[in-house]
């Protein structure tokens, strides 16, 4: 995917005299990609592939949702959800969800940070449940709501915070190509990459997923995701009897 060059153009006065608002970066690349965005005959399938997928996973799961919700009232209090704004298909913004795993008020204390610093700021404010919880993913099942909706995908680039987007924008000048496919409960770089790669290497692997974006691709990813689910766990659990 190449990457385009935008030159903007002063913004006229109005009538009264009044200059309008300029155009911000975010909004100028949103408006990038959705000028740029190629619309392919497999992105319908593939969206109804997320409807299929995402509604029956809801159904099947909303005991176990019903179930961690309230556990997670009654051992740490409400909200049992989590909601934090992120960038969508060509800059929207939307409410991504996830069951809350941190300690109440921690969005305001670790908000700012990223990458290793996130993950080292999580570990401590991290619950308990919370704790369980993210060890087996079980904290994105409400993200399934979102691909239901139509904000994001089963499969596409990881969802980011907007107090970001501008900042990688600005570092990486073909960032904000991302934006002309929904973002992914998980994707190449997810399960490529860790949180301390750099962006640069992750937007890498997201354009490769964007590229040669099909069905069958589609279902490879899920397919690997479900078997490093399954996994994962157990090979943690290895590593960590053999250190002991």
């Amino acid at each position: 995917m190449s990457e385009f060059h935008v030159h903007t153009q002063a913004v006229p006065a109005d009538v009264s005299g009044e200059q309008a608002r300029p155009e911000s970066l975010a909004e100028r690349y949103a408006r990038m990609a959705n000028q740029y965005s190629r619309p392919r005959r497999s992105d319908s399938s593939l969206r109804a592939l997320d409807v299929a997928m995402s509604g029956f996973a809801l159904v099947i799961l909303s005991p176990l949702i019903a179930l961690i919700a309230f556990a997670l009232i009654i051992t740490s209090g409400r909200p049992a959800f989590y909601r934090g704004r992120r960038v969508g298909k060509d800059g929207r913004i939307y409410s991504m969800y996830k069951f809350r795993t941190l300690k109440q008020g921690a969005e305001g204390r670790i908000g700012q940070y990223y990458g290793t610093e996130l993950t080292q700021q999580t570990v401590t404010e991290a619950t308990r449940l919370g704790d369980v919880l993210r060890f087996l993913h079980l904290d994105e099942i409400p993200q399934l709501w979102n691909v239901l909706r139509g904000d994001m995908s089963v499969v596409g680039p990881r969802p980011i915070r907007p107090s970001f987007f501008e900042e990688l924008c600005i570092e990486i000048p073909m960032y904000w190509q991302r934006l002309v496919v929904r973002p992914g409960i998980t994707g190449f770089a997810q399960l490529r990459m860790t949180r301390e790669t750099s962006w640069a290497e992750k937007l890498a692997h997201d354009l490769e997923y964007i590229a040669d974006r099909s069905i069958r691709l589609y279902m490879r990813v899920c397919f690997a995701t479900a078997w490093r689910i399954v996994t994962l766990p157990v090979r943690k659990l290895a590593r960590a009897l053999g250190r002991s």
